[in-house]
């Protein structure tokens, strides 16, 4: 399995062994083009052998959607199309703030936090699910306004 802790300028990485014993933080990605994104984490899902992705959803504290978890949610179902990959979503409330305390990264800005914040929703992940589902089909909403930039990031 695969975590992603999907931010706006970086992308939290981490995996597990195949049995989901040990878990790891992986390199954090920076994100560019979706296509760009999609080359990087496809060589990573073959080179690990990735069955699956788990994608953090920053819910509110009410347990309610937050705009960054919608973009979570489009682009989790996006590259789990793309990657023909299920996927699990993980509710990521204050997943960062606990990576920070637990791993002594306040304030990071190498990506090391996203990575550690993927690990804990991985680890969260293992132990309480949910199984991974097949992606959504695309829906009118992402066939008009998809754009292969991040948000917020300028086009390559």
């Amino acid at each position: 399995m695969l975590a992603l802790d999907v931010g706006r300028r970086r992308i939290g990485l981490a995996g597990c062994d195949p049995l989901g014993v040990t878990v790891s933080a992986l390199p954090a990605l920076a994100r560019g083009r979706f296509s760009h994104d999609l080359e990087r984490l496809a060589a990573l899902v073959r080179q690990r052998r990735v069955a699956g992705l788990v994608v953090g959803l920053p819910l509110d504290a009410s347990g309610g959607p937050t705009v960054q978890a919608e973009h979570c949610q489009r682009y989790g179902q996006r590259l789990a199309r793309a990657l023909a990959l299920p996927l699990a979503w993980v509710n990521e409330h204050a997943s960062s703030w606990a990576a920070a305390e637990a791993r002594g990264l306040h304030g990071d800005r190498s990506g090391a936090l996203d990575s550690a914040a993927a690990a804990l929703l991985l680890e969260e992940w293992l132990a309480e699910g949910p199984e991974p589902q097949p992606a959504q089909p695309r829906s009118a909403d992402e066939h008009r306004g998809e754009n292969d930039a991040a948000p917020g990031l300028a086009p390559s």
